[in-house]
């Protein structure tokens, strides 16, 4: 997977990607806005697409939105001031694994089916950790493949497929787990299994001090 790949490939989604993805992860991006919306404050939504989940923060939320593909920022624009969310403070062409922002620009970190859809996860996931104030948190929708067993062998088969459509089948949970036990500032919080299936999951980082700084 290549980050010029992964643009191209949701580029040709922008078209249909709410009709096709919308109804499939409502429940996941309800349920990353509600935990996003306890902490409040600043948030980054890294991948926020056409900008479907926009809508349903509060208005008291200060937004950014970032995602690779500019065609489906352009919906994402549209959205935004068609439904006036004045509280969008920006909308841009980013990338994950090289975000534009000062440490600790945000309150929240959020990001919704993006880490399976990105060539260097853990890269992208410092990056979150460096953006995301202490005491703030970073909130995930996630697809959790399989470990063991024949579902595991059928995603590692489809990943030559799957990749040239922008996202991965074949990741386990474990690269999660791993990506934080190397890391003394952040502490894994929560894990919930989603729709459909159980094969996608809410996981939920704090980000704590270290060297007794303050939280």
């Amino acid at each position: 997977m290549s980050t010029d790949g992964v643009s191209q490939a949701y580029g040709r989604w922008a078209p249909v990607y709410d009709l096709v993805f919308g109804p499939v992860f409502k429940k996941g991006r309800s349920e990353a806005v509600i935990a996003a919306e306890k902490i409040g404050g600043r948030i980054l939504e890294v991948g926020v697409g056409t900008g479907i989940s926009l809508p349903e923060y509060s208005r008291s939320s200060r937004l950014v939105g970032i995602d690779i593909s500019d065609p489906m920022l352009d919906k994402a624009r549209e959205r935004v001031r068609k439904l006036k969310l004045h509280n969008v403070e920006d909308i841009r062409v980013g990338d994950a694994e090289a975000l534009e922002y000062e440490d600790e620009s945000f309150d929240v970190v959020v990001a919704q089916y993006v880490i399976t859809s990105v060539p260097n996860p853990e890269k992208a996931l410092d990056e979150f950790a460096r953006v995301c104030r202490v005491g703030g948190e970073i909130v995930i929708t996630t697809r959790v493949g399989a470990e063991t067993g024949v579902r595991d062998k059928i995603e590692r088969a489809l990943m030559p497929i799957t990749s040239r459509l922008g996202f991965r089948t074949e990741f386990p949970f474990s690269r999660y787990t791993d990506w934080a036990a190397g890391r003394d500032d952040i502490e894994l919080v929560e894990r919930r299994e989603l729709p459909p299936l159980g094969h996608f999951s809410l996981v939920r980082f704090a980000k704590r001090a270290v060297d007794g700084g303050k939280a």
